[in-house]
């Protein structure tokens, strides 16, 4: 495999994806609203979700797909019309990849490797420990992932490798959770979220796009697989070590639960409540990171 199409290539985890992928001699195309060329010089096809089409010359193209698409859920409070926001750009992706796929020659000889997230286990207790085995929960997310990954099935069904990577927290000093817990505490302004006992089931960009190539080089990945690190941190103990890492110092009270509930909604549930998601069947399958302690990687990112 040497042809890899993207969707989602322009997004954090996409960008740092496209940079270590061409590093290794592999071609790289997006999917993406407007065809034309990156200033990174990647090239795109469109496709449009809307009226669910793609440039069938994309599949044609394409060794493999690696599927990144979706609205961030960390941004903007979950109105109605942004649950359908969330909802449409991951399902409806992962639908028009699948009719395209399916139409184009020689098919079965692609490979189909996407993001699909942790949320699909909810939240629970210092005590829980969820693998892949566990059942799915009822919230918002969790219908919203377990959704996505019936979509992501349906490819599977056509007799194609595809591997489901469910992510967690990523760390990158280039955007997601980690500037924002940061920022505060430069400004000498950060504390703990809600009770700070909530678990950070994280993952370092830098392992996450490794166990993506992984996943897409090795033909023994085939299904669900939890792309975090081995070792949870509690949100407060995380939010000493980026003061550490910083040199800042901390000594405002945790942020009650309740306050973030007033400002952010539904969505306040992300920061507010935690869980510990088992990696073991990564590591069983030969995977090592090369981050797997979260003072490890605040260093290198920070």
């Amino acid at each position: 495999m040497k042809n890899i199409l993207i969707t989602g290539g322009t997004g954090l985890v996409g960008q740092r994806l496209t940079q270590i992928l061409l590093e290794k001699g592999y071609a790289v195309r997006y999917l993406s609203r407007s065809a034309g060329t990156t200033a990174q010089g990647v090239q795109k096809y469109k496709w449009d979700l809307k009226n669910q089409t793609i440039d069938q010359e994309a599949i044609s193209w394409a060794d493999a797909i690696i599927n990144l698409a979706g609205a961030n859920v960390g941004e903007g409070r979950w109105t109605k019309k942004r649950k359908k926001d969330l909802y449409d750009s991951r399902i409806d992706s992962v639908n028009l990849l699948h009719d395209y796929i399916k139409a184009a020659p020689n098919y079965k000889d692609k490979v189909f490797i996407s993001a699909s997230a942790i949320g699909l286990y909810g939240f629970g207790t210092t005590d829980d420990q969820f693998t892949e085995q566990s059942k799915p929960a009822n919230d918002f997310l969790a219908t919203l992932t377990k959704d996505w990954e019936v979509a992501m099935d349906k490819v599977a069904s056509l007799g194609i490798r595809t591997a489901k990577l469910r992510v967690g927290v990523v760390l990158s000093n280039e955007g997601g959770a980690l500037p924002k817990i940061a920022k505060p505490i430069k400004l000498f302004a950060g504390a703990a979220l809600g009770s700070g006992k909530q678990l950070l089931s994280w993952i370092h960009i830098d392992d996450l796009c490794r166990l993506f190539i992984a996943a897409l080089e090795n033909e023994s990945y085939q299904g669900a697989y939890n792309a975090v690190a081995p070792n949870p941190v509690s949100n407060k103990e995380f939010t000493v070590s980026v003061a550490k890492e910083l040199k800042k110092p901390l000594f405002l009270p945790p942020v009650p639960a309740f306050m973030l509930n007033l400002l952010l909604g539904e969505m306040a549930s992300i920061a507010t409540r935690g869980s510990y998601v088992d990696c073991q069947k990564v590591i069983q399958q030969g995977f090592e990171y090369e981050y797997s302690d979260h003072q490890e990687a605040l260093k290198d990112l920070l």
